[in-house]
């Protein structure tokens, strides 16, 4: 398995076909937005350029993982001849289960099919597909190219040697594969987005700021960021849509979420994308400045 594909240009597909190339890998990066593409180049090069400076990879080492990517506009020019596709779309059901009906459509019976989603069923997902037992969740962290950690969700019909394949890959990536059931939330997002619901939570009932909130759990708790400059780091728009399938999938009021979080995703302050969240990032990508909102 040297050639996989993955679709979606974006945060985390440009990560993953980032890492797949360095250790090289032949990388087909489809998405349909031509501009996207050319954005998830770019910043693939602007990362790399960051690990020539830091002498973690030489120039030379650039070119080659560059080399290995090729971009592709549509899935079946862009999944023909590979072993492995790997879904980074939005994390939105509707359009998964519809990239997974064009895969199985116009992949070979043999190429596993994994998705990257953080929270969305990988069982609901297979069963778009005609051999369920190929498909698997491989849940990669952000910024793909420096978290270790890749999250591997068996769905209900996953087989062992989709699973033992889809381990010993992550490894030869030097990545640390930790392998979950397919549950809502599956582990990350079980444990971490409740903490997250939970410290908007307390700053939506006025127990404490933004900034004393996220002070308590960097000191305190030994957190390399707090809670809610995570919250903006990952997007609260996603942070929303997790929260939401977990409670869909649970149907336990814990899981909900906060009116709070749902205000400002609907308000467009997602967080660091959309330059505002917990914090204001117009001046600066770092959370040093608290958005006025919460100011007052």
């Amino acid at each position: 398995m040297k050639k996989i594909a993955v679709i979606g240009a974006g945060t985390m597909g440009n990560g993953i076909a980032h890492t797949f190339a360095q250790f090289g890998f032949k990388v087909n990066l489809i998405d349909i937005s031509k501009e996207n593409l050319q954005n998830g180049i770019d910043t693939i090069s602007k990362n790399l350029d960051r690990m020539v400076a830091k002498e973690k990879i030489s120039a030379e080492d650039k070119k080659a993982t560059l080399k290995n990517i090729t971009t592709h506009i549509d899935i079946p020019s862009g999944v023909k001849n590979v072993g492995l596709v790997i879904e980074a779309a939005t994390e939105n059901v509707k359009l998964k289960l519809q990239v997974f009906k064009q895969l199985d459509t116009n992949c070979t019976d043999d190429t596993i099919l994994a998705t990257n989603t953080s929270s969305i069923s990988i069982t609901q997902i297979a069963a778009e597909v005609s051999n369920p037992e190929r498909v698997i969740g491989m849940h990669f962290m952000n910024p793909v190219p420096v978290m270790k950690l890749v999250e591997i969700i068996r769905g209900y019909s996953t087989s062992d040697r989709v699973t033992k394949t889809i381990m010993d890959l992550s490894k030869k990536l030097d990545k640390v594969p930790v392998e979950v059931n397919d549950y809502p939330g599956f582990v990350a997002n079980r444990i971490l987005m409740p903490m997250i619901n939970e410290a908007i939570e307390t700053l939506y009932t006025g127990v404490a700021g933004v900034y004393e909130i996220d002070t308590v759990m960097k000191l305190g708790m030994a957190h390399p960021m707090g809670p809610l400059q995570l919250a903006d780091f990952i997007g609260l728009d996603v942070c929303h849509s997790i929260l939401e399938v977990m409670y869909n999938g649970f149907k336990n009021p814990k899981y909900a979420p906060n009116p709070l979080l749902t205000n400002m995703v609907r308000a467009g302050k997602f967080g660091i994308k959309s330059g505002e969240g917990f914090y204001d990032y117009s001046e600066s990508r770092k959370a040093e400045k608290v958005s006025e909102q919460f100011t007052k």
